[in-house]
């Protein structure tokens, strides 16, 4: 055996035991845990309300919150590498990140004057 393929043995050696041991504790997990079936687990449950119909019923409160988290999420990616970098950028980078989070913060104050912040 060369020593290529000895490299390649030893990966998928690490494979099959990783893969193995995520057997053994699933395993071990399904024999030790309690079994007590009941109609209640059995039902949908959609964000703290029943289900209408066969749809489940979701407000659109938690859609906004998560596009709120993607936006400012967002906003941190492109503030982070600006950050590091500030000083070759100079005046003009400086001058086009207040912009942008000047923008960013009328779009916060936007969301909290409508009430889009809270949690009624």
């Amino acid at each position: 055996m060369t020593e290529f393929y000895r490299e390649y043995l030893a990966v998928a050696v690490l494979i099959g035991a990783a893969l193995a041991l995520v057997g053994l504790m699933l395993g071990v997990g399904k024999l030790i845990r309690p079994v007590r079936p009941q109609a209640d687990k059995y039902i949908t449950y959609e964000a703290g309300s029943d289900p209408v119909g066969g749809w489940g019923q979701s407000n659109v409160r938690y859609y906004v919150y998560a596009l709120l988290f993607v936006i400012f999420d967002v906003e941190a990616v492109f503030i982070f590498p600006w950050a590091v970098g500030l000083e070759p950028l100079g005046i003009f980078g400086l001058v086009e990140m207040v912009v942008f989070i000047l923008i960013l913060v009328l779009g916060l104050v936007y969301a909290w004057r409508k009430g889009v912040l809270r949690w009624a």
